[in-house]
């Protein structure tokens, strides 16, 4: 099934142990993920700062540097990241997510999802895996691969962290899906299409977003449509992201009863330490809840 991702990591001859920058993780949500799996043996690093968004990122030639240099770098793909489709295409020491057989990814053809406007083309999947629980899993499951592959020592480590990781996510699962079921039918917008494998998994009430993509202005009819909607009463939240300026939602909001929320797809507070991730995903929740709940 991963004999195409085997292959290419088989090409990798740095070991873990030498002391170079071995692992490379192109965006926090994904070092999250990596840093549970890699305990014990080494801990991964970041291509982009917490607050870079990966939309509009431009790479400089020290990020070349630390791409040329490490052993392993793990990435979505070209749906999220891409400025990094060229560099990356010219090494084998690369793990791409959205290549994953069987990754169950949103299609943005389903459910009237239109992701190019004005000729610009926003990618053919959802890339923000992260907020997926099954989808989380299966990417886990994929790069404790190609860390084994690479890393073959270390086998036992990364297998067992593996374990634990599957055993806390289905906890953590578990507890916001408790927590959410109490306001999981109130209706909110969001700033941009970023949540729909956590809106989905846990049955929540998102009725429309400001923006497919950030590096897209809102519009005006969609603007204005919201509008309209938060003065009928039809909302109960609208939620900014710390990544952008929330001034477009605040006029918007003004004058309504909405609430205001924030939520943060990539967890730009959040420490990255043993259980970052399922800190994340609590954070995720808290964010829903303490909004909707009012």
């Amino acid at each position: 099934m991963f004999s195409r991702i085997t292959l290419l990591l088989s090409l990798i001859v740095l070991p873990f142990s030498s002391g170079a920058n071995t692992i490379l993780t192109s965006i926090k949500p994904i070092q999250m993920i990596t840093h549970e799996l890699t305990l014990g043996v080494t801990e991964p690093e970041v291509l982009l700062s917490a607050n870079a968004s990966p939309h509009d990122y431009a790479l400089r030639p020290s990020d070349v540097k630390t791409i040329r240099s490490s052993s392993l770098v793990i990435w979505f793909g070209k749906d999220l990241e891409p400025f990094l489709e060229k560099v990356l295409s010219q090494q084998d020491n690369v793990l791409t997510l959205s290549e994953i057989p069987n990754l169950k990814l949103r299609s943005y053809g389903e459910e009237g999802h239109d992701h190019q406007h004005d000729g610009h083309n926003h990618g053919t999947h959802d890339p923000h895996f992260w907020l997926g629980v099954e989808q989380v899993e299966q990417v886990a499951k994929a790069i404790t691969q190609a860390l084994v592959a690479s890393d073959v020592t270390h086998k036992d480590i990364y297998n067992k962290n593996l374990s634990d990781f599957i055993n806390s996510l289905h906890q953590t699962d578990k507890d916001i899906a408790a927590k959410l079921d109490q306001v999981k039918h109130k209706p909110y917008y969001v700033f941009h299409d970023a949540y729909d494998y956590f809106e989905q998994h846990y049955g929540l009430n998102n009725i429309g977003h400001f923006t497919v993509s950030p590096d897209r202005k809102p519009g005006a009819k969609t603007l204005i449509a919201i509008r309209k909607a938060l003065a009928a009463k039809e909302a109960k939240c609208v939620f900014s992201e710390p990544q952008f300026q929330p001034a477009v939602i605040e006029s918007v909001v003004r004058g309504s009863d909405a609430q205001t929320g924030v939520l943060d797809p990539l967890g730009v507070d959040i420490p990255v330490a043993k259980g970052s991730y399922f800190t994340f995903l609590h954070s995720m929740s808290d964010s829903f809840y303490s909004c909707l709940a009012k």
